[in-house]
């Protein structure tokens, strides 16, 4: 988490206009299946690894420091630094209940933070809107950093089409406006450590997060597995220059 503020504190002039995602498995089968989808993520200034089995593919895969950089962790961090370093946000998405307790709650555990604008945008199932009026509210404010909450895919694709247009970065960190509103309940510490957060979101939103979790997470499994049998092929081709006989008829 140090390495991933600082790197990112020490390039924000560099990095404003573009935007930053924070990736669980959710977000990586969405890239794995959809191409439009994948692009996005890759457009990005940086992907973090949001989710924890996504941090421990980075280690199986030569990254030994790799550590999970949660969203709304991510958030509480730059809020801490905010105050001295003299940073300006913006807050785009949720509802406007939840804009107010967040604002309210940031203004009590932050004492002198600068909140330069909030805003819910009408709820759009497909991002068909010219948002040129949410473009020129967010820079006439001058953020540092514009809070994008709007749920995955959703705050990826809007970030994609806003890049190189606002005046600041832009960071995707979908429920993380809930948390700090205290709307939504985080996991205790225990359970992130163990690697539980996603079943006690679960326990929370069952009927949303249940048939989300039981599909991307067992494709999330197979999309390694099957990535960790083409591996496999291809070592033992390029040892042998032959193919193992269990794939010979693939």
């Amino acid at each position: 988490m140090t390495e991933a503020l600082d790197w990112v504190c020490n390039k924000l002039d560099e990095l404003k206009g573009g935007y930053i995602t924070f990736a669980n498995t959710h977000a990586i089968v969405m890239a794995s299946e959809e191409k439009k989808y994948c692009k996005v993520q890759n457009e990005a200034a940086v992907v973090f690894a949001d989710g924890a089995p996504v941090a421990d593919y980075q280690k199986r895969h030569g990254y030994s420091g790799a550590c999970r950089v949660a969203g709304p962790d991510f958030m509480e961090e730059i809020f801490k630094r905010s105050v001295k370093e003299g940073y300006r946000h913006y807050f785009y998405g949720s509802s406007k209940a939840t804009l107010s307790k967040l604002e309210s709650r940031l203004k009590e555990r932050f004492p002198g933070i600068e909140i330069v604008g909030m805003y819910s945008p009408p709820f759009e199932k497909d991002l068909k809107k010219d948002y040129r009026e949410d473009i020129e509210r967010i820079n006439a404010a001058r953020p540092d950093f514009i809070w994008v909450g709007l749920g995955a895919p959703k705050q990826e694709l809007w970030m994609y089409r806003q890049k190189g247009k606002v005046c600041g970065l832009m960071l995707g960190v979908g429920a993380g406006f809930d948390f700090h509103a205290g709307v939504v309940k985080r996991a205790p510490l225990w359970m992130q450590r163990c690697k539980m957060e996603w079943f006690y979101r679960f326990l929370q939103e069952p009927g949303r997060l249940g048939k989300r979790y039981l599909k991307t997470n067992l494709r999330f499994i197979s999309l390694c597995m099957e990535e960790k049998r083409i591996r496999r092929w291809r070592n033992h081709k390029s040892e042998t220059g032959g193919m193992p006989k269990r794939l010979d008829k693939k």
